[in-house]
């Protein structure tokens, strides 16, 4: 699916259960709509593939040509994730702010992605100073922890500020709102890095499924996505080529307002703008044409072009 949908990634979430929880928060009791056992813990249990499952969702990703990893989230699922070969490791918000994983998991040396919700950015300065001096190839995403997340509470400014405040890393944005249109807006804002949480059904038991795309509307962000980034261009302002037959059609030049003598000295209020027949000098030159002497006579209406204006090439500028 995802790869129909042309996603570069498929990223799961990775847990050895006993070291991301204690055990009292494994034995909690779980009594959500959501919940697949009687605890916490039981819970997850349930909804927890196996390393070999891991194993069998990598080799698919390769049959198929998209890349596959995971967030670990914990110090023994990077572990496991490390050995399974992944291109880059995800960093979810719940560790962006324990240090010591992020310290072992950049000097396993593979790519990061780190996610932000639920930080500072005090302590985005404190993550970017641990990892950077042990692995520079990492990469901050503006996030907001809450799904499904209200428009409101995106804060895409702040792919802004990261972006000021570590020059030297590609910044992100992994989106939890629904709908594409917010995720979109980030890739115009220059997000290097998109994630989204998929789901084949959104009426599924689970909180992430209604903070999640379906399949058609993941395909519809990949291809706004990949029109966005063709139109995001050049810096360089100018004419181009496809401005041309308008430019031709429809561009205006400078006009006798009046009928004007040959000899006579140019002023302002001899001459006009308008679309004319020939082309003639552009409206920009119209000032620089003020106090230029003409070499024969132009009637009223008439199009000033080059021939008849003495020197035209030294005085002006145009």
């Amino acid at each position: 699916v995802l790869q129909d949908c042309g996603a570069d990634c498929a990223k799961f979430q990775k847990s050895e259960l006993e070291y991301k929880f204690n055990k009292k928060a494994l034995e909690r009791p779980y009594t959500s709509k959501h919940s697949w056992g009687k605890t916490y813990g039981e819970h997850k249990r349930h909804l927890e593939f196996s390393h070999d499952q891991y194993r069998e969702l990598k080799k698919y990703a390769e049959e198929i040509g998209i890349f596959f990893t995971a967030s670990g989230m914990d110090e023994m699922a990077v572990e496991f994730l490390h050995e399974l070969d992944v291109p880059f490791f995800k960093v979810g918000s719940g560790d962006t702010n324990n240090f010591p994983y992020l310290e072992k998991t950049a000097k396993k040396g593979r790519p990061m992605v780190i996610s932000s919700g639920m930080q500072s950015m005090n302590t985005m300065h404190q993550v970017y100073q641990i990892v950077k001096p042990i692995n520079p190839n990492f990469c901050f995403l503006q996030c907001t922890s809450a799904y499904p997340l209200q428009p409101e509470d995106v804060n895409l400014r702040v792919i802004s500020a990261y972006q000021s405040a570590f020059p030297d890393i590609p910044i992100g944005y992994s989106g939890h709102e629904t709908g594409i249109a917010i995720s979109v807006a980030a890739v115009a804002m220059g997000a290097k890095v998109l994630e989204r949480h998929v789901t084949l059904d959104k009426t599924w038991k689970g909180s992430d499924h209604q903070a999640s795309l379906e399949p058609s509307e993941l395909a519809e962000l990949v291809k706004a996505i990949r029109t966005v980034e063709k139109a995001m261009g050049s810096p360089v302002k100018q004419l181009l080529p496809c401005e041309m037959a308008c430019n031709e059609k429809l561009g205006k030049s400078v006009v006798a307002k009046v009928a004007i003598p040959e000899g006579a000295i140019l002023t302002l209020d001899m001459m006009t703008v308008k679309v004319g027949e020939p082309k003639g000098f552009p409206p920009e030159c119209i000032f620089d044409l003020v106090g230029q002497k003409v070499k024969k006579k132009i009637e009223e209406d008439e199009t000033i072009t080059e021939q008849v204006v003495e020197n035209h090439v030294k005085k002006v500028k145009c």
